[in-house]
């Protein structure tokens, strides 16, 4: 599926679909919102539907829903692991809701996934170390000047 913008209408409807449930992270990822358990993704907002991740076993009765498709991110036939529930489900929120809940109880008996470390400074390289500037006034840095003395040729 080629990239399309999310509508911003979208943004409520998918937030009201998710689970009330504490272990339920969201954040904005590339002008949609996306949905994690566990910092496992198990749901969020892509062009004008939601993309759902469901366990391989249980994908074909999501395909077989009219509108439904692999989750093709780039359009270019690389299909990911998730599935583009059909369009109408934005406009039927308890379907929504429906499918968004079967894909986080599914995401919960995914180990959890460790953050990643921060980026690293490549060896013998060191991090240059932090500058500071002094809390001086202008004037008080103007009178601490020494004049300098000009070289004669």
């Amino acid at each position: 599926m080629p990239w399309v913008r999310v509508p911003e209408e979208h943004h409520p409807i998918f937030r009201e679909a998710l689970p009330n449930d504490p272990r339920v992270e969201t954040a904005l990822m590339f002008g949609g919102v996306a949905a994690k358990v566990n910092g496992n993704i198990f749901a969020g907002l892509f062009g004008r539907s939601t993309m759902i991740w469901l366990p391989e076993t249980q994908r074909a009765e999501a395909l077989a829903l009219e509108g439904a498709s692999m989750f093709d991110p780039m359009g270019d036939g690389r299909r990911s692991d998730k599935i583009m529930l059909p369009e109408a489900f934005m406009d039927e929120p308890s379907e929504l809701r429906r499918w968004i809940a079967r894909a986080f109880k599914a995401a919960l008996d995914l180990p959890r996934k460790v953050k990643k470390p921060g980026k690293t400074v490549a060896k013998g390289r060191a991090k240059a170390p932090k500058r500071t500037v002094a809390k001086t006034s202008i004037a008080k840095r103007a009178s601490t000047k020494k004049p300098t003395k000009k070289k004669r040729r």
